[in-house]
């Protein structure tokens, strides 16, 4: 009976994401030894929590437009999605059995809306090609030129033919993306952008009787305006949260990257709110002059412009009284509304995280440390970012995919008799 032929290589992957996962299946599919550490009970905690509320896999826009979405990093991410875009992520879905749908949004979900239906075929596909799965395994660095890794039973020091470091960025630590990697890497001369807050709320500072009253009241139908780099106001109609100290939700997160900066420019940012986005500023400033006898002005907006609720208590909130008694006045702020947000909300509480490694620290391949050959990156610890809507997640998988691919090539250019 032939013995079966042991795999020519090991490979580490170092975190049980989206990423480190893809890239373990493009290695196991190749013959390689893929062992999986992950410092948490269970591979996948944050895939799956971002899942509860509806499993947003991936976007069916255009390809132009969804490598837009990418912003400055665009170039570099595109080299990802040359390999594994969109349509690829959903092929690889449905070969684990899992039929998707698009929804009203362009959004791509799984059928049945979770996540864990897919990470259970995924682990199982997985382990039937060979990868073997390490829990409870936090990486502390190198030892005498091994991986050095706390367990249960202690430090082990591990020996790989190459490494795969796909650790996440630092929002949500409790689910084990705290990126306590980043001084590890700097320490060996990895350039490390900071991590900083994406997909993320802000404080506005309200007042106590405003937060106390509006705190988790939803503003539906408005549009948001801010300073764009060439100094124009740009506008973007969609829905967000008043939250206790600021605001977060959709609309907020697709522009947190500008305020974010412009907060670490400048100190502050100041965004502004029209309350009425389907009337025309004239349309307004008629409504809000027109006589209103004896009735309130809180009443009159209600009944001609619809403005109650968090709404009105916006207008109170942002305005002098002087500038509410003002018709002229209250009508032009009903259609530009300015708010000074302060700062981004803690990083942990993000969506995602931006920062990272740079791109100018990997090889040419997109994947491999210049500065630490045979050690390779991927997923959120690369400096990128993206809203969300199924972006960061496509990009994930297709990063990891491409430093599978990357770590193979160069394990084979290494040993070409292998």
């Amino acid at each position: 009976m032939n013995q079966p032929h042991p795999p020519a290589f090991r490979v580490a992957v170092i975190g049980g994401g989206p990423a480190g996962l893809m890239a373990a299946e493009v290695l196991a599919a190749a013959g390689v030894q893929v062992d999986v550490y992950d410092a948490m009970a269970s591979v996948g905690r944050k895939f799956l929590l971002a899942g509860k509320g509806g499993m947003n896999i991936t976007h069916s826009e255009p390809y132009p437009d969804f490598v837009a979405r990418y912003g400055p990093r665009r170039e570099q991410v595109a080299r990802w999605l040359e390999d594994f875009d969109a349509d690829a992520v959903r092929a690889w879905i449905h070969e684990l059995g899992i039929d998707t749908f698009v929804g009203s949004s362009g959004r791509v979900f799984p059928l049945e809306m979770k996540a864990a239906p897919l990470l259970r075929a995924w682990l199982h596909r997985l382990r039937e090609g060979g990868v073997r799965f390490h829990m409870r395994h936090r990486w502390l660095g190198w030892r005498d030129g091994r991986l050095l890794l706390s367990s249960p039973d202690g430090d082990v020091q591990v020996d790989a033919d190459a490494t795969i470091l796909a650790l996440g960025g630092a929002s949500w630590a409790r689910l084990g993306s705290d990126g306590a990697w980043a001084p590890l890497l700097r320490e060996h001369g990895v350039d490390v952008a900071p991590l900083v807050p994406a997909n993320c709320g802000f404080d506005a500072d309200w007042s106590e009787h405003f937060s106390s009253r509006y705190a988790g009241e939803p503003l539906i139908t408005v549009a948001l305006g801010w300073r764009a780099q060439d100094g124009q106001l740009a506008w973007r109609k969609g829905q967000f949260v008043v939250t206790q100290s600021g605001i977060e939700g959709s609309l907020v997160y697709a522009l947190s990257a500008p305020l974010r900066d412009a907060i670490a420019r400048d100190g502050n940012a100041t965004v502004w709110l029209d309350l009425a986005p389907d009337l025309s500023a004239e349309r307004v400033e008629a409504e809000v002059t027109r006589p209103r006898g004896s009735r309130s002005i809180s009443s009159h907006l209600q009944s001609r412009l619809g403005i109650k609720g968090v709404k009105a208590g916006l207008l109170h909130e942002c305005l002098s009284r002087d500038d509410y008694a003002d018709p002229a006045r209250l009508a032009a702020a009903i259609k530009r509304l300015p708010v000074k947000l302060l700062r981004t909300r803690p990083i942990d509480e993000a969506i995602s995280s931006a920062g990272g490694v740079r791109f100018e620290a990997l090889a040419d391949d997109g994947a491999m440390l210049r500065a630490l050959p045979g050690t390779f990156v991927a997923g959120e610890m690369v400096d990128w970012e993206a809203p969300t809507g199924g972006y960061l997640l496509t990009a994930c998988f297709a990063s990891g995919r491409a430093s599978g691919a990357a770590a193979l090539d160069w394990l084979r250019a290494c040993a070409p008799d292998h």
